[in-house]
């Protein structure tokens, strides 16, 4: 996830040996160190899709990123990262909100799934709905959704600006687009009280002035993504309407 959306390159601190191999044991020692609980059964569903993911790989040159150790950090644990501070995010944003009901959301530019599926995996009360306008890449999420039996992820193969996708409280995207272009292909999907929230590399501060007047830039918040020596910042947002242009969101650390 780079500021101009070009592929991951493998740069880590290194994992143990037996972290380097994709294992649902792995995947709980990571998830853990993130301080997520997950159980045995969400650690099986990563770990297959994972493997899913690299077969596919092989053929349909979904990702970059084939390596065992690349997947776990740069896949799996770069997404799972996003977890808990996101669910912080969503409390101080959307207070009114019960935490505890359904919270549906849209992955915009699916691609392989990331960060929809393992989203889906970790909280799986939510409903998300992967959109891609590719098709090898939603027939593999299609595959991902039958074999992991996710009944909280739909598929849909769509461009974003055209298609009626209905109405979503979050609206997320990782290695996507440029800030502005990310609102707006997706504003008329988001709930009126819905946010926006962007995996990015290093902290988009060209990109936050980009954005339209309406657009209220809510927080930077800098992720720690253990065994990965790279910057990762999620953004988030929401529309402000009326408003005279963009504001510098505060970096939370």
């Amino acid at each position: 996830m780079t500021p101009d959306n070009s592929p991951l390159e493998p740069a880590h601190e290194g994992l143990g040996a037996a972290a380097a191999t994709l294992s649902t044991e792995a995947i709980a020692a990571l998830a853990k160190e993130l301080g997520l609980a997950l159980e045995a059964t969400q650690c099986a569903r990563l770990l297959q899709y994972a493997q899913l993911l690299r077969r596919w790989n092989r053929v349909h040159n979904l990702t970059a990123i084939d390596r065992d150790e690349d997947l776990l950090t740069h896949h799996l644990l770069d997404c799972l990262a996003i977890v808990g501070p996101l669910d912080a995010a969503l409390e101080r944003h959307r207070p009114a909100q019960d935490p505890s009901a359904p919270l549906h959301f849209l992955d915009a530019g699916s691609g392989g799934g990331l960060p929809g599926i393992p989203l889906a995996i970790a909280h799986g009360h939510w409903q998300g709905l992967l959109v891609d306008a590719v098709q090898k890449k939603c027939a593999f999420l299609q595959q991902v959704q039958l074999e992991l039996g996710l009944g909280n992820v739909r598929v849909r193969h769509a461009r974003l600006e055209a298609a009626n996708l209905g109405s979503h409280g979050l609206i997320v995207s990782r290695a996507f687009a440029r800030l502005r272009d990310f609102v707006s292909l997706t504003r008329r999907h988001l709930a009126d009280d819905g946010l926006w929230v962007a995996m990015k590399g290093r902290a988009p501060t060209d990109e936050l002035a980009e954005l339209p007047p309406d657009v209220q830039a809510l927080e930077t918040i800098t992720l720690h993504v253990p065994h990965l020596a790279e910057q990762r910042h999620l953004i988030v947002l929401r529309p402000r309407p009326g408003a005279a242009g963009p504001a510098t969101p505060p970096v939370r650390r």
